[in-house]
């Protein structure tokens, strides 16, 4: 099915010795706590898939029927049930107790054997000659998240990953609460590890972070608990959200915010003493531009932590070295937030 092509507009530019070589267009919407759009840049309507972006709303069913306390789950294991982690030794750790503890098999993740995203972590299993593994996958601790409620629910584990399983409906379901939008209206894929995926109008994803910053606007208060909870681990382990050196990880350290990026440029965030919530679409799918993208709104709303800001732009310099270290180019974010 074709979708209707919604207007983006540039959001970074790349120059080489003074001259554009690339453009990387996108979408950008910012929710307030009335739940009204509050700036925007492109369009907020655009229909978006939340890929790794959706890891903290489909743990909010596993937490909210309290699997950390029914296998007895410490908050660092638990919390890589949120995580797009990047296979490094602390991340392997905490995944085999969250493993053993659940009583899972490895072979019953749907996620394929690879190795992991972290360039240290994978070149030193391979010296190591150390074959893959599906828990080295960036997303092996949704998976088991997952496996772990059907347990919980009293349902069979097998195809946990299919639709109309009850793990999956139930995702659905927590989906729509918090993002406001109605189930009918929420499109449906299958995500990189092969579990559905869905996609929303950036407004509506906004509006989900905004919850996550604020979570009294929840009126189902199982799920209001899940969310405050899931915040929590994630501002007290940032680490494992992610890994070493990362977006999500330099963003967490900041407790004002939550934060998860997710695969073809999807990036979100919100924030809780400001009150808002914010979703972006980069439309090239690349993520690199993600620090000097959200760097660039965190400065326009005049966002008072500045050791945030400096970190991320620690993380995405706006020069460009080449191989040999040489400088011999420039990024620069050009977007304006338009004030609705």
């Amino acid at each position: 099915m074709k979708v209707k092509k919604m207007n983006a507009e540039v959001l970074v530019e790349d120059y080489r010795n003074g001259f554009l070589e690339n453009i990387h267009p996108g979408h950008i919407c910012g929710v307030d706590a009335s739940g009204h759009i509050k700036y925007k840049v492109g369009n907020s309507e655009h229909l978006t898939f939340l890929r790794s972006a959706l890891k903290p709303i489909q743990a909010i069913p596993a937490i909210a029927h309290h699997i950390q306390e029914h296998f007895k789950l410490t908050n660092r294991e638990t919390s890589l049930i949120v995580a797009s982690h990047r296979g490094e030794a602390f991340h392997i750790e905490e995944l085999e107790k969250l493993l053993a503890k659940i009583g899972a098999a490895e072979e019953e993740l749907l996620c394929h054997p690879t190795y992991p995203l972290n360039p240290n972590a994978k070149d030193e299993l391979l010296l190591n000659n150390r074959p893959k593994r599906k828990l080295y996958h960036n997303c092996s601790g949704k998976h088991l998240g997952m496996i772990a409620l059907a347990k919980v629910l009293g349902v069979s584990a097998a195809g946990y990953f299919e639709l109309q399983h009850p793990v999956q409906q139930e995702i659905l379901r927590v989906l729509s609460i918090i993002s406001g939008c109605s189930t009918d209206q929420i499109r449906t894929g299958v995500d990189g590890c092969g579990v559905p995926v869905y996609a929303l109008p950036l407004k509506f994803i906004a509006a989900a972070y905004l919850r996550f910053a604020k979570p009294e606007l929840i009126s189902d208060q199982s799920i209001q608990d899940a969310v405050i909870k899931i915040t929590s681990m994630m501002n007290e382990h940032p680490d494992m959200i992610s890994g070493t050196n990362a977006i999500c990880t330099t963003l967490l350290m900041d407790d004002n915010i939550v934060a998860k990026g997710g695969a073809q440029g999807v990036y979100c965030f919100g924030l809780k003493e400001e009150k808002l919530g914010f979703s972006l679409k980069v439309m090239d799918g690349t993520e690199e531009q993600w620090p000097l993208i959200v760097a660039s709104i965190l400065e326009q709303i005049e966002y008072k932590n500045k050791d945030t800001i400096q970190r991320l732009y620690q993380l995405s310099n706006k020069e460009i070295y080449n191989d040999n270290n040489k400088l011999v180019g420039n990024k620069e974010a050009v977007f304006k937030l338009v004030e609705v």
